[in-house]
């Protein structure tokens, strides 16, 4: 059967790497397009595992060939997938996961509409900043310039949230695992009617209602938090308290590596 193209992105920070590879230990058939990057690697990563890493003069060969699925500049360094990934996908008849931005994420979209999109946010504003500084405090630094510049970012890419299918909440990982799981078997189930071996109806009830359509309660709190619902002129952060410094974060490890 043909494989689908799934494309998932998110901010900085929301967890999205560890949603892939808690799925990917649950479903099988699913590959996973490891992206290439001029930025160097970080702590325990290791090329070929998170990222290929590269050269910026390399990577800008790489483009001028055609190679990329879809590139884009992230924070000051390229992010692209080669076209290759979707190529040995679609020979071995697995599904293919793209772990990218929303930069990469409609570049995608434009050339394959057939695509399941998925955008995952963080709950709200503080939970993200926790998230972000324990990443820099694995690598060492936190730096608060970085996490608030990040922080921003977030608040516009989440703006995106309409071009996509399914919309998921990482605030809890386990519900947010399940929820991605329940969408993967729900689309096979549709598209190559694919059998659901287990709970069938809820596993096609949970994943309707991560449809963006579906979705709009349980986003309401998660916009006006990141202020989306604001005018431009109004936007502002809603941190809430300060957290406590070693507050524990069930969205997302401390060692997540997800800049796009």
């Amino acid at each position: 059967m043909a494989g689908i193209l799934f494309i998932i992105s998110a901010p900085s920070g929301s967890g999205k790497s560890t949603l892939v590879s808690e799925l990917r230990k649950q479903v099988s058939g699913v590959d996973f397009a490891v992206s290439w990057t001029t930025r160097a690697p970080r702590g325990s990563e290791e090329n070929g595992r998170e990222y290929n890493f590269t050269t910026r003069a390399d990577f800008e060969r790489m483009v001028e060939a055609g190679l990329f699925l879809e590139h884009a500049e992230v924070f000051g360094n390229f992010y692209g997938t080669a076209r290759r990934s979707l190529d040995e996908a679609r020979a071995d008849g697995h599904d293919l996961l793209l772990d990218i931005d929303v930069q990469g994420g409609a570049q995608v979209r434009a050339k394959m509409p057939e695509a399941v999109s998925i955008f995952v946010m963080p709950p709200n504003p503080r939970v993200l900043r926790t998230r972000l500084r324990n990443r820099s405090r694995a690598e060492g630094v936190v730096n608060e310039e970085e996490v608030y510049r990040r922080l921003a970012a977030a608040s516009r890419e989440i703006e995106n949230y309409r071009e996509y299918g399914y919309i998921l909440v990482n605030d809890i990982l386990d519900r947010a695992v399940a929820q991605l799981e329940a969408i993967v078997l729900a689309e096979r189930f549709y598209r190559n009617g694919e059998v659901i071996a287990y709970r069938s109806r809820r596993v096609l009830e949970v994943a309707a209602a991560c449809m963006q359509n579906n979705s709009q309660e349980r986003l309401k709190p998660v916009l006006e938090a990141f202020g989306i619902l604001n005018a431009p002129d109004q936007r502002q952060f809603n941190f809430g308290e300060e957290p406590a410094e070693d507050e524990s974060d069930q969205g997302s490890d401390d060692e997540e590596s997800d800049d796009r």
